[in-house]
Order: structure tokens, then C-alpha cells, then sequence
């Protein structure tokens, strides 16, 4: 186990580089000026300069190349200061250094991502694998039917409607806010709750159908019906045989379906009006600020690589075949 981790870290940091210097030469290819867009309007000739100077523009693509990478592991001097690593740049608007700004609202995305995970992952597969056992039940039908119905809403739909019931109309909640669990854990409980649900419920369906589905085909596994006919109890068997191979696929979908809940936190986000990871890639975007959006697109290749290489190291516990592989 410990080699397969080792080779998957090590492919992450090849992965990462590329990332890195493919959206570094993308960024430079662009027929947008740096300078001209950290001076703004009103620039003097002699203003654009002294910015080109204090970017570095005036240096070479390599030297430009080599100070941004170096910068993410060694750090970067700036103008207004040295930039710890890792380094992603100065925001041209704000002035403040892109990692800060992305760790002040990477909590938020995180709680979303995390929280509508747990809550899915309880819910759907809890829900799917209650359906298989009860297989042909009103249960069963009732959570089939409700998984179809809840697979058709958005979040751009569904949560205006839930802000609408249980804030607006009823009172029952608080407004969605974010509230960092170290300073208040019960407000940032009631503040995030309403969001996560809402993000949980698009993914919810899709895991009851799929658990259901797994389930159902590893009762039908040789091995699991020569252990019915042993005389081995029915729940024993649910539990101990066909639980852990139907959570293979589960285990792979999952991995895909967190690293495109970042896609999701930005719908999210702009539905609930959160500062996230998200609203600050939508923000980057329209003010052009382009070391703050090339910023939040490394780090979210960087939590997409953590994410799969978790998924690797939970799908090889489960199944060992995949560390020799």
C-alpha cells in the first residue's frame, strides 16, 4: 500500500506541474496586457512601466515561467512585500496576495463540498442500500420514486424555492451565511445547513439509484449466494459479503462527482450569495483580474488531484487487485 501511494503522490506532482505551466503560457498567449490591466484606465506611459518592472513582464517568458513556479514552492518578493509559499501572485485588484484571498474563502467551498458529501453519501447510499434489501417493497418503491423526482431539480431551481419556504415565508430559518466552526460551531451549523442540503439533494438521487443498483447485482455474485446457502443469515451476509464489493463503483463515482461539487459550489454559492472558492472565480473572471483566476485554477486542480488520490487509496483498501495494478 505504502509503494502505491508513493506512485500515486508522485504522478499528482508531474500532473500538477503541467497544470501549472499550461495555465501559466495560456495566461501569457493572451492578448490581454498584464500591466495595462493593473494600471487601469487612466495609466501614464511612465505608470505602465513601473508596473511592467514590479510583475517582471520586462524579463523573459522563461524568467517570468521560472518566477512563478518557483514562487508556488520558495515564495516571491513584491513590491508590497515578500509572498510566502506558496506563492500565487498579487491580485491587481485588491493588491492582496491570491493565496491569502483563496484560503479567507476556501472554508466556505469546503463545508459545502464536505458537508453535501457526508450528507449524500448517509442519505443515498444509506437509502439505496435499505431499497435492495428490501427489494419489491413499498419502501423500496418509495425510495425509487423519490430519487426520480429529485434527480430532475437544480440547485438554481430548488434552492430559491427552499430560501423561499423555510426563510422568507416561514421564518423557520436563517438567512444562509457562513460562520467559521472554530468561532461559533452551532451558527456555523444553522448557517450552512440550507446550502449543503440543497447541494446534497442534486447528488442524493443519483446515489440511491447507484447503491441500489450495486447492491442488487452483488446479491446475485456466486459467492454471495453460496453463502445464503450455507445457511448463513441474511443480514450477516448483506453486511459482511455484499456490502464492500458494491461500494467499488460507489467509491469511483464518488471521487468524480466531489471534484465536480467545485463546479457546483459556484451555483451554489451565487444561489445562497456565499463567499467561496466559487464567487471568487466568477469575480476574478469579470474584473479581469487574471493572477487571482490563474490562482484559483491551480488550487482547484491541486484539490482535484487530493481528491482522486484519496478516491485511489479508498478503492485499493477496498479492492487490493488495484495496488498491483
Amino acid at each position: 500500500m505504502f509503494q502505491f501511494i508513493i506512485r500515486r503522490l508522485a504522478g499528482a506532482v508531474v500532473t500538477l506541474f503541467l497544470i501549472g505551466a499550461v495555465t501559466f503560457f495560456l495566461f501569457v498567449a493572451a492578448p490581454s496586457d498584464y500591466a495595462s490591466l493593473a494600471c487601469g484606465r487612466d495609466c501614464s506611459p511612465a505608470r505602465l512601466e513601473d508596473i511592467r518592472e514590479a510583475l517582471g513582464l520586462n524579463l523573459p517568458i522563461a524568467q517570468q515561467f521560472w518566477d512563478f513556479m518557483s514562487g508556488i514552492v520558495m515564495g516571491r518578493d513584491f513590491p508590497d512585500g515578500h509572498c510566502a509559499a506558496p506563492c500565487l501572485g498579487q491580485s491587481f485588484y485588491s493588491g492582496d496576495f491570491v493565496w491569502d484571498t483563496i484560503m479567507d474563502r476556501f472554508p466556505t467551498t469546503l463545508t459545502l463540498t464536505a458537508g453535501g458529501a457526508v450528507c449524500f453519501l448517509i442519505i443515498g447510499v444509506g437509502a439505496g442500500m435499505l431499497a435492495a434489501y428490501k427489494r419489491g417493497s413499498l419502501l423500496d418503491k418509495a425510495a425509487t420514486g423519490t430519487s426520480m423526482v429529485l434527480s430532475s431539480f437544480q440547485i438554481y431551481f430548488l434552492g430559491p424555492i427552499v430560501l423561499t419556504i423555510f426563510v422568507y415565508s416561514t421564518g423557520w430559518m436563517e438567512d444562509p451565511k457562513y460562520v467559521p466552526i472554530t468561532e461559533d460551531p452551532a451558527g456555523w451549523f444553522i448557517g450552512m445547513s440550507i446550502p449543503v442540503l440543497v447541494m446534497a439533494t442534486i447528488f442524493t438521487a443519483q446515489y440511491t439509484r447507484m447503491a441500489r443498483a450495486s447492491m442488487i447485482e452483488q446479491l446475485a455474485e456466486e459467492h454471495v449466494r453460496t453463502a445464503r446457502a450455507k445457511g448463513m443469515a441474511k443480514k450477516f451476509v448483506f453486511f459482511r459479503y455484499a456490502w464492500r464489493g458494491s461500494m467499488i463503483p460507489i467509491v469511483t463515482v464518488l471521487g468524480i462527482d466531489i471534484s465536480s461539487m467545485l463546479g457546483g459550489a459556484v451555483v451554489t454559492e451565487l444561489t445562497f450569495s456565499l463567499q467561496g472558492i466559487g464567487r471568487l472565480a466568477v469575480n476574478g473572471a469579470t474584473t479581469k483580474d487574471l493572477p487571482l483566476t490563474m490562482g484559483v485554477m491551480m488550487f482547484g486542480a491541486f484539490f482535484i488531484l487530493i481528491v482522486n488520490i484519496l478516491t485511489d487509496i479508498a478503492y485499493a483498501y477496498i479492492d487490493p487487485r488495484v495496488r498491483l495494478s
